[in-house]
């Protein structure tokens, strides 16, 4: 099956052609360092990570480039907050950003460059714009002139002449046209500053990712990504002064993830229901976040909900019972072996890849490697009951599950260690007789037996279990 993506650019599904054979250019635009990342971030961060998972699985050399914005407004303004320099906020928030991401074993990129590392390229940049027409000058700073490029739209789907000044984009009287974009900003009193042919300032926001992807990637390459909040004015700002300034593509696929909101609101500090990664991390485990922003499609919208995530926890803890039980019954130096030799000759490994290839879509690869679980937990039962399975089906099936969830970034931890992280108290948990007993519950609210159903419920409330009904089944939680 050929792999397809989404291509903004087009707004339709492509194949996929590498523009070098089996090596990937992906650019992907990072966080502004000023604060702690929040779920939204963790979201495409993720997103991102088990889409080059995917490629090197496939076969493909991928470079993969996420850039820090580490000068912008917000820098400047949280540094004069806390009384502190522009650079001493960029490194503590890069510094957290690592922590956290690392926290949600979010691998990290082969190429990670900073704005103020790039600035003469970006001047470089700049003047190329200004020479060829495509920028001018105006009291120290400097902006980029929509009217110069008939393409200018073409990637967010806009005509010039039906767009007005609106949502982040500055007006200012010194523009030629309302769309006018900075370049680059003349320093005002108090502000970091570098030399420039046009006075002390600093580069425009979109300037930066122009020149960091195209140093890395060259003037033409592969993926372009990020939030779909970025599709306009951002990336289309990228694209149209990279290909004024250089000529070449820029990028030839765009891939945009879609928003968080929470309990159906837009994420807002003002809303008071803004959730860092850390203060989720505190009441969830990475391993159930990652799936969780994994359970829809990359480009729709999630609605983080606290029911919603937990609905999720017993099929990971089910995954982690499976490889349990198997270290009793093989050892923990077999379970390691197949765990990396990778077997490749399995049929629902193939269509965990094909939903994979189908535009990323994560939301059926899980569905497949659960149902994997699920067979290999029935193979275990007759293993245990009867002495009776076969062996080289279980070790190919358990191989293809660490291979899905290597892909996912999950199963990274110990069973022994994933238990007493997810919650101490399920350590000592008879999952099996929990699982016995919501069977037997279900069974008896299909025969409406309501009263042995409650009873049962009941029991296992004295054991510190708590059912939630829903239509898409029972799923239970600790009462903690």
């Amino acid at each position: 099956m050929a792999f397809k993506i989404f291509n903004s650019a087009k707004r339709k599904k492509q194949e996929f052609f590498p523009i070098n054979s089996q090596k990937v250019g992906m650019y992907v635009c990072g966080v502004t360092v000023y604060d702690l990342c929040h779920i939204g971030h963790a979201r495409s961060a993720i997103f991102f990570d088990v889409f080059v998972r995917f490629l090197r699985a496939e076969g493909y050399k991928v470079i993969y480039v996420r850039n820090f914005t580490d000068i912008d407004d917000k820098i400047i303004n949280r540094a004069k907050e806390l009384g502190k320099s522009t650079s001493e906020i960029a490194k503590t928030y890069i510094r957290a950003f690592y922590e956290d991401m690392g926290s949600l074993y979010v691998k990290k990129a082969d190429i990670e460059p900073r704005a103020t590392e790039h600035i003469s390229e970006m001047i470089q940049m700049i003047q190329a714009l200004i020479n060829n027409g495509h920028a001018y000058e105006a009291d120290g700073d400097v902006f980029f002139s929509v009217e110069s490029y008939r393409d200018y739209g073409r990637l967010s789907g806009r005509r010039l002449e039906d767009m007005k000044a609106g949502f982040r984009v500055e007006v200012d009287q010194k523009k030629r046209h309302p769309l006018d974009f900075a370049l680059w900003k003349r320093a005002k009193e108090g502000e970091p500053y570098w030399e420039s042919p046009w006075g002390r300032g600093r580069p425009g926001w979109h300037m930066e990712c122009s020149v960091m992807s195209t140093k890395y990637l060259g003037k033409s390459f592969d993926i372009h990504g990020g939030g779909e909040d970025l599709l306009f004015p951002h990336h289309e700002n990228e694209r149209a002064q990279s290909i004024c300034a250089q000529g070449g593509e820029f990028a030839r696929y765009w891939v945009h993830n879609g928003f968080v909101t929470m309990e159906g609101e837009k994420m807002s500090k003002s809303l008071g229901n803004f959730l860092t990664i850390r203060d989720a991390i505190k009441e969830y485990h990475p391993e159930l976040l990652r799936l969780f922003l994994l359970s829809k499609h990359y480009r729709s919208p999630i609605d983080f909900r606290r029911d919603s995530v937990i609905a999720l926890q017993t099929a990971l803890i089910r995954l982690y019972r499976m490889i349990e039980r198997l270290e009793r019954l093989w050892g923990k130096d077999r379970i390691k072996q197949i765990k990396e030799e990778k077997e490749e000759n399995d049929s629902d490994l193939s269509r965990f890849l094909n939903y994979l290839k189908d535009d990323i879509n994560t939301a059926g690869a899980i569905g497949v490697l659960f149902d994997k679980v699920r067979a290999l937990n029935r193979s275990i039962d007759r293993l245990e009951k009867e002495g009776d399975s076969d062996a080289e089906e279980m070790e190919r099936g358990l191989s293809s599950i660490f291979q899905m969830a290597d892909i996912l970034g999950i199963l990274n931890e110990e069973p022994k260690e994933f238990f007493e992280r997810l919650h101490p108290e399920l350590a000592s948990l008879d999952m099996e007789k929990i699982e016995r007993m919501i069977a037997e519950r279900a069974d008896a609210r299909a025969k409406k037996d309501f009263q042995k159903a409650d009873a049962i419920r009941d029991e296992l409330r004295s054991m510190g279990i708590i059912l939630e009904d829903s239509p898409r089944g029972t799923v239970w939680r600790l009462d903690v």
